[in-house]
Parts: structure tokens; sequence; C-alpha cells
């Protein structure tokens, strides 16, 4: 996975360069080198093909939810999820958040067509055990989460959104 788009790159280039001492030249390309190094590839060019090559990304479900701020509390306040943006086309009319915590990025949407409540989403999650505790130390309603230490795929904490989609939190066991 290249860890930053193109545009990304030449943005890191650029603070790489005026965060040099005065007396250190470095073009830009020669920058655009050194992040794609970074990446381990050869150079900017190696970087930039990978952008043009065919592939797939990461998938980003998205959930039906039926109440953005309700939705908010839950994913963002209590399990620990960052917004990354909003979207509405009017005010009044549906909203879209997209949320993420570390790899995982969910789509929450109030708009009709988009999911289906009852969704079930599995998210692979290292240290399951302390990830469980934090969520202990502030309860939301009635969750109080158990694992399941036999479940297939690893140890997995299965959590039900305020909407009834299912979040289950696995600790892949390879």
């Amino acid at each position: 996975m290249i860890p930053f788009t193109p545009n990304d790159a030449k943005a890191l280039a650029r603070a790489l360069r005026s965060g040099l001492e005065p007396h250190v030249t470095l073009s830009h390309g020669q920058a655009l080198d050194v992040l794609s190094r970074t990446a381990g590839l050869t150079d900017w060019n190696a970087l930039a093909a990978m952008y043009r090559a065919p592939g797939f990304g990461a998938p980003m479900p998205i959930l039906r939810v039926q109440d953005a701020a309700l939705a908010r509390q839950f994913y963002v306040d209590w399990l620990g999820f960052s917004i990354d943006f909003e979207h509405q086309f009017e005010p009044e009319l549906p909203l879209f958040i997209r949320v993420s915590r570390d790899e995982t990025a969910l789509g929450l949407s109030e708009h009709y067509g988009d999911g289906t409540p009852g969704s079930v989403v599995w998210i692979p999650t290292r240290a399951l055990a302390s990830y469980r505790g934090g969520l202990m130390k502030n309860p939301i309603g009635s969750q109080r989460p158990g694992i399941d230490p036999d479940a297939p795929g690893g140890p997995t904490m299965t959590i039900i959104d305020p909407f009834g989609n299912e979040l289950r939190f696995c600790e892949p066991t390879d």
C-alpha cells in the first residue's frame, strides 16, 4: 500500500525542503525521491507509476444511521473513531459522515438508499482486550460487550450500534 497520495508526497517534499538548514540545498525532485525511498521504492518515478497501476484500495462499508448526532456520540465519543469529513447537499437533507480509526474507515449515512440497517462489519483489531477495557471505563447505554475467545477468526467482541448494525471487532490469531 502506498502511504500517501501524489499530492501528499508533493506537500511533504515542500515541507522537507522548508525545514532544512539554509546552507542545505535540495531540489523538489530530490525531496520527492527521498520520500519515495522511505516508502521502499527506488525514486519518484517508481512511486508515481504505482498510482497509475491497476489495483484496489481498502473498501469503506456504508452503514445506515437514522440520527447523525447519535451516530457521532456512539462512533466518535464512545468507540474512539475520528470524523474525516461530513457531507450534506443542503441543510435539512440527510447527512453522510466518514469516520475512521487507524486503518478502518466507515461511512455513516442518513440517506435512505445507503446501507441496510442490521449490516455486519468485521473489523480486525489489535489488543482487543485493551480496547474493550477502555470502552468499559465509560460504557454507553446498556452496552457491556464481552469477548468470545473461540469465535471463528480469533477472539471477537460484538457491538450493536444504536441503528442495529453489528460491529465485530476481531483479533486475528495468525
